[in-house]
Formats: structure tokens, sequence, C-alpha cells
């Protein structure tokens, strides 16, 4: 199985530290009203293409810098599963950076849509800055977008990426390697607890380059009684073969 085709050139170099191209009008083009009406029914939403073959390359091959992490996790040192990710630090790579704040901005509407229907008093602030000072003034300050790494056996444990008082209630995950390619398993799964019912899963198939946009933790369903609660964890199954990497777009910080 072939590893992930990473950039060779020097990263100094390279785009990534710098906002990319085309990726915020792809991010723009994507079909909202549908991204939306997904959320709505199933709690996440796949975008189709969004990063290129080479931007996903470039983020992948952060992956050995220290510099530009915080914190490595391992995975099975905490029971979290297996394999590991890196928290990076601020400033973050220009395309995360890119990314993050529109996205926020268009999925804020939602967040607080949601809020209204589940009773909940908290509203979001259309700007990103503006929440991300709401989450500083909390002592929630350090970066939380992340770059996971799986190999064969890998695998992430269902959990909720909470991190403080202060949640935005979406957040993003983008496939930087190829299935098929690059690894076989490892699908990303979402469960939804619902009140006295069984539990539903929702496994998401994903392509290089495109993202899912999803609960953290609870999300609004309209019952034949009105409005209730769903509680959602998400996973990424067992890795069969090869090398998967993955980055995370978590819109609140972390204490």
């Amino acid at each position: 199985m072939q590893r992930p085709q990473l950039a060779t050139a020097p990263l100094a170099a390279r785009e990534v530290a710098s906002p990319q191209p085309g990726v915020t009008a792809r991010l723009a083009a994507l079909d909202w009203d549908r991204v939306k009406a997904d959320l709505d029914m199933v709690g996440c939403a796949a975008t189709g293409p969004l990063l290129t073959p080479s931007e996903c390359a470039d983020l992948a091959a952060l992956y050995p810098d220290e510099s530009r992490f915080r914190s490595r996790v391992v995975m099975a040192r905490h029971g979290f599963g297996k394999g590991e990710y890196q928290y990076y630090a601020y400033p973050l790579p220009g395309l995360i950076e890119t990314l993050r704040g529109p996205l926020y901005e268009r999925l804020a509407p939602v967040a607080n849509r949601w809020n209204a229907a589940m009773g909940i008093d908290i509203r979001y602030p259309a700007e990103h800055a503006e929440f991300l000072a709401r989450c500083h003034a909390a002592g929630q300050t350090r970066p939380t977008p992340l770059l996971l790494k799986y190999g064969p056996g890998d695998y992430n444990c269902l959990h909720q990426d909470l991190y403080g008082e202060h949640v935005f209630p979406l957040q993003v995950v983008l496939l930087l390697s190829e299935p098929g390619r690059d690894f076989t398993g490892g699908e990303f799964v979402l469960t939804e607890q619902r009140p006295r019912m069984q539990s539903r899963a929702e496994v998401v198939s994903m392509r290089q380059g495109e993202a899912v946009i999803f609960a953290v933790h609870t999300r609004p369903v309209q019952g034949t009684r009105g409005t209730y609660r769903v509680n959602l964890r998400h996973g990424v199954s067992r890795l069969r073969t090869g090398e998967r990497y993955t980055t995370g777009i978590i819109l609140h910080d972390a204490k």
C-alpha cells in the first residue's frame, strides 16, 4: 500500500503557511442549503471536494514538524483508541486559518437555530473572532484544530470534543489521504443516542479532500410530541491497511 504523496519542497517555501488561493471560493460554492438540510436530518453533512490533493499533501507533511504543534496525544495512553494526533499551535497553518473563520460564519446561524429549538439560551455572534474572544475571556485560549495520524489497526473511540465551558456545537473533519490507495478501513462513524430508543449509527464515506460537518454533542430532532435533544459521538473505525491522515477544525478553543 502506498504512503500518502507528501510534499518534498521545504515547507517554508510552500503555500501551506499562507492563505490558499481558491479555498475560500470553493467553500462559498458548496451547496449550503443541502448541507444545512443534511445537518438537520442526520446531524452530519459531507461537503464533496474542498481541498486539492496538493493541499492535502501539504497539511499531512506538517506532521513531523513539532514546531507547528502545541501538544501530541498518543491515544492508547489515555484509552482513546489507537493512533495519535497533534494540536496545531497558534498561528495556525494558513489553510486552516483560511477555512476556520468562514466555516464558523456559515454555521453560526445553524447553531443559533438549534439552540433556540432546544431551549438553550446561548447564542453565537456572527464573527468568529468575537466568539474566540468569548472563549479566551473564560480561559479557553489554546487552539483546538488538530492533525491526526492512523496506521494499521488504529481507531478512534466514540467521543465528543468539548474542551471547556464555551462549545460551538458543530465541527469539521477533512480527509487528507485517499481511501483504497493510501489506506483501507478507517471510516468516519457518528452515533446518535435518542431518548428511550436504541442508538443510531451513521457511517460517512469520504474521498481525499472532502470534509464532513457534524454535531459536536447535541442537536434538536422534531418528534411527534415536539422537539427533543439527541446526544452524538463520533469516531473512526479500525484501519486495516496503510496510513490515514485527517485534519479537524474545531471552532472553540480549549483551556
